[in-house]
């Protein structure tokens, strides 16, 4: 399955104060994760297997590092045995890197959030508005984000342009 997706990450010292302005719009909460997402070497992209108690996928996608929203098309499969494809892919591609969080999980109609934390990097705010029907044009999906980044009070310093294994590989 192919998503589009326009997305922004920022650090954030008030995981509160999104949360709050959430529930105020009756955002469902799917629940917290704590997801391990394995990042495999690959030619291109990023290709990793996250493992969680709620979310279970392989997922390739390319993305451009930048700050400001940007686009990424995603493609999803949900394997029936995760640890038996992490054994395989881990011998035949090698692992990058290994990343784990706490993710706390909403949405609002095709806008996913996350709350994260990591132990090392610290609090962030995920913002993905989500085509996966092929009914939203591109535009539509950057107006949903900045709307968002604009109620959560997200500023253009606080944007974080690399991917969380990104970050890891050069603490």
């Amino acid at each position: 399955m192919t998503i589009q997706n326009i997305e922004i990450k920022a650090r954030t010292q008030n995981q509160a104060f999104i949360r709050e302005k959430l529930l105020s719009l009756e955002a469902v909460f799917k629940g917290i994760d704590l997801q391990t997402d394995t990042y495999f070497i690959v030619p291109s992209g990023r290709l990793k297997l996250r493992e969680g108690n709620i979310e279970n996928h392989l997922i390739y996608y390319e993305r451009e590092d930048q700050q400001s929203p940007k686009s990424s098309q995603v493609k999803l499969y949900k394997p029936e045995n995760p640890a038996a494809l992490k054994e395989i892919l881990t011998q035949a591609l090698g692992v990058k890197v290994v990343v784990n969080k706490k993710r706390e999980i909403y949405f609002v109609d095709n806008v996913k959030f996350h709350l994260d934390t990591l132990h090392s990097l610290g609090q962030f705010v995920e913002i993905e508005a989500i085509d996966n029907q092929g009914t939203m044009n591109v535009e539509e999906l950057y107006v949903q984000c900045r709307f968002y980044m604009e109620l959560f009070r997200i500023t253009p310093d606080a944007l974080v342009s690399e991917s969380y294994s990104d970050m890891l590989l050069k603490i």
